[in-house]
């Protein structure tokens, strides 16, 4: 009897399983080398199942020196492309050639492999995959009622999260520390878990990490070459929240149904967002709404009636493309982080369906900030209309969004009127904040008095200022905005007549442009001008980026066309560049410097070149 197993039952164990028990003594068992060559993929790539294939295969060399059963290598290695089109069948097919060459019996626990083999007249013997207790994880018991995450590292003291939201406190739960020997056992067993339950999946799983969700378990499990040692990182939910624990949740409530809303969950990390974006969800669902989730990794603790869909193929583009087939009225995407998930979240919005983001950020106005940029400045109140920021598991600000077409604040000139996102308190219809471009920048402005106003309109008119005035001049040009309509500049002595033109023709110019009184003086008349000169020599030049749909422009004068300069946040090194003959640096989004230079911006850091 000539027995020819495949991959899965190799991995298993089934064969000498069978074996043992007599039921496959004296037979020979015919391993195809497509087989060796499959597990030494996958334990090559850190997989454990690599690991377990190949142990099994020693079982039954040592099984044969017992002369219980012969064990043969047949045909050839699979190719690399045959590996790589595993998944398509490549390997099983040259499995059951095998099979049909020796006349033997192909043993699979892979159900699509034997109906394949006896459709082609193939003995074929089907196995159920080997099961396992999934009544817990071996890690579940490092867990108490308050625990939110355990942190687990080969030779590190396990710790955990623990406490109420808000107040977590990240502690030692054990003096002893962790081995290798144990990581490597409570990873196998989370990994046979999920595997083996339908309460459980494998999310990700690339070499060196894999995340596995197990019920309200999300884990991850990194090990070398990723990572510098083997390391487990459990986290669930502590709490489970309905919507009317929330202040505002009647006001919320009938915003969500009056129409479909497109909203901003917003706050550090741990604050409590993913689980008012769960209470919002089933809301919805008790109101008569279809809702789905798109999550990359799937982890909302939601009802059955919830379908959680995850990244298509690798791409939430297509999960968006397949969703609008579906037509939700509303779906949560849990997180919106890379312009890619802005793009989709208001590509959806703008579709008509319901969206509901859960974005990270420290104040409420960084969440809209964020679409800045990547959605053009007159959609965003059509993509988002709501923000809520939530704070140690509370509503701490809520935000209304709409557009006006109005003279922005601090500016005076009635011709300057243009459209203007307003941002109120959405309690008391305070406004909070004003989004709005001034000549090709975008500029956000607070009116509650929480923030200096310097950091929106003035140091937007300085720039303007001092970009109009340096064509005019030759020398350094400084610029002091005394308010909403005046501002003095200060020039070289030499540049004054350039600067004010004839009759003072070029200077009206620039006044009713900007819309601005401006007073010009020599530099020797400004005050402090030493130390002023000297900041700004060790500082730099102060910048306004704008930032497009695929770049983030950094003007610089023109005739620094080809000049090296260091682009600064705060007096901080971002990354140094060469003037393009524009006289602008251009950065595309969605490079790591560009991500660097958003976030800056986003923390309105002032941004400098030298």
């Amino acid at each position: 009897m000539e027995i020819v197993p495949d991959t899965s039952v190799i991995i298993d164990g089934r064969v000498s399983e069978r074996v043992r028990s007599g039921e496959y003594a004296g037979a020979t068992i015919v391993v195809p080398e497509a087989v060796v060559g499959e597990l030494e993929s996958q334990a090559n790539s850190g997989r454990d199942t690599g690991w377990e294939g190949l142990r099994e295969l020693e079982t039954l060399v040592e099984l044969a020196d017992e002369e219980t059963i012969d064990v043969e290598y047949v045909g050839d290695r699979a190719a690399e492309s045959d590996i790589k089109r595993a998944g398509a069948g490549a390997i099983d097919a040259i499995i059951r050639d095998v099979a049909q060459d020796r006349d033997g019996k192909l043993f699979t626990s892979d159900l699509v492999q034997a109906e394949v083999a006896k459709a082609k007249g193939i003995d074929a013997e089907y196995v159920e995959p080997k099961g396992r207790d999934t009544d817990a994880l071996a890690i579940e018991s490092l867990f108490t009622d308050e625990t939110m995450s355990v942190h687990l590292k080969a030779g590190a003291k396990p710790m955990a999260k623990r406490g109420d939201i808000g107040d977590m406190h990240y502690e030692v739960i054990r003096e002893e520390e962790a081995t290798e020997t144990e990581l490597k056992e409570w990873s196998h067993d989370v990994e046979e878990t999920a595997r083996a339950s339908p309460e459980g999946f494998i999310e990700i799983d690339e070499i060196g990490m894999k995340i596995v969700q197990y019920r309200d378990y999300r884990i991850a499990l990194a090990r070398p070459p990723f990572a510098d040692g083997w390391e487990i990182t459990a986290v669930r939910p502590i709490v489970k929240t309905a919507l009317e624990e929330y202040e505002h949740s009647e006001e919320l409530k009938s915003r969500l149904l009056e129409k479909q809303r497109g909203m901003l969950v917003a706050g550090a990390p741990g604050a409590g967002k993913s689980t008012f974006a769960q209470a919002i969800a089933e809301f919805l669902v008790d109101n008569d709404n279809a809702v789905k989730t798109m999550e990359r990794p799937r982890d909302l603790q939601v009802g059955p009636e919830i379908t959680q869909y995850t990244a298509l193929d690798g791409d939430m583009a297509a999960t968006a493309d397949s969703l609008l087939m579906v037509r939700p009225d509303y779906t949560i995407y849990d997180e919106v982080r890379k312009t890619e998930d802005f793009e989709v979240f208001a590509d959806m919005r703008l579709a008509g369906v319901g969206m509901v983001g859960v974005v990270h950020a420290t104040r409420a106005i960084d969440a809209l900030q964020r679409l800045v940029g990547r959605v053009e400045l007159g959609m965003i109140p059509q993509v988002v209309d709501t923000v809520v920021f939530i704070e140690a598991g509370a509503i701490e600000t809520v935000y209304d969004v709409t557009t006006e077409v109005k003279v922005p604040e601090g500016l005076m000139e009635q011709d300057l009127a243009r459209p203007v996102i307003m941002i109120r308190d959405f309690e008391t219809g305070t406004p909070a904040y004003e989004i709005y471009t001034f000549n090709r920048q975008v500029v956000t402005v607070p009116l509650d008095g929480s923030e200096s106003v310097d950091s929106g309109v003035d140091q937007l008119a300085e720039a303007e200022i001092k970009r109009e005035v340096r064509s005019a001049a030759k020398g350094a040009v400084e610029v002091d905005v005394q308010g909403p309509n005046t501002a003095i500049v200060y020039v070289d002595s030499e540049d004054i007549s350039h600067v004010i033109g004839r009759n003072g023709e070029r200077i009206r110019q620039i006044e009713d442009q900007l819309g601005i009184d401006i007073d010009v003086r020599t530099l020797e008349d400004r005050p402090q001008n030493e130390q002023s000169q000297s900041e700004t020599q060790e500082q730099g030049e102060i910048v306004t980026p704008e930032i497009t749909t695929q770049h983030i422009i950094v003007p610089v004068e023109e005739e620094r066309a080809g000049e090296t300069v260091e682009v600064q946040a705060n007096g901080e090194y971002l990354f140094t560049a060469t003037v393009g003959r524009g006289g602008e640096v251009q950065v595309s989004r969605g490079s790591a410097i560009a991500e660097e230079l958003e976030r800056a911006i986003d923390r309105e850091s002032m941004i400098t070149i030298r």
